[in-house]
């Protein structure tokens, strides 16, 4: 028997596939005014960004452009209640600026975990995102501890 909390779960992770799929790899940032909540809150945003939505918009529109070729593969995905676990990888070539770094021309694989908590069929919350110490170290900004500079 298929109860209303799981309808409402599998609606969840859908609208959670729909986030990746449509706004980080297809690049359509206003499907983010039909996934996220005009109050969505991030706790995991670099300081400066506008709060809400907006926030969201800003930061991934900042992603798209230093990584324009970036791509994200949903790697696993688990939901209960109105919270959402992923585990993804992104891919991409930094050619342009990224948080001040200029345009490197590396290709990077960086592994992401976000946890997502959804309301009336919104993203609300959020928490994670990619491994910012890999991607620093891949892009040539932090050393590798134990490699030779």
């Amino acid at each position: 028997m298929v109860t209303e909390v799981d309808k409402s779960t599998e609606a969840n992770k859908a609208t959670n596939r729909r986030f990746y799929e449509e706004v980080i790899n297809q690049k359509h940032l206003a499907v983010l005014d039909e996934v996220a909540s005009t109050n969505y809150v991030s706790h995991s945003f670099p300081p400066g960004l506008p709060p809400g939505r907006e926030g969201l918009k800003a930061f991934v529109g900042s992603f798209h452009a230093a990584f324009p070729d970036g791509h994200l593969s949903i790697d696993q995905m688990i939901a209960e209640g109105d919270t959402v676990a992923t585990r993804l990888t992104f891919r991409g070539t930094h050619t342009g600026n990224f948080m001040g770094i200029p345009p490197t021309g590396k290709n990077v694989t960086v592994p992401a975990l976000d946890m997502a908590r959804y309301a009336d069929g919104k993203l609300v919350e959020h928490w994670g995102g990619p491994d910012q110490m890999s991607l620093m170290q891949q892009l040539g900004v932090v050393p590798i501890p134990g490699q030779a500079s």
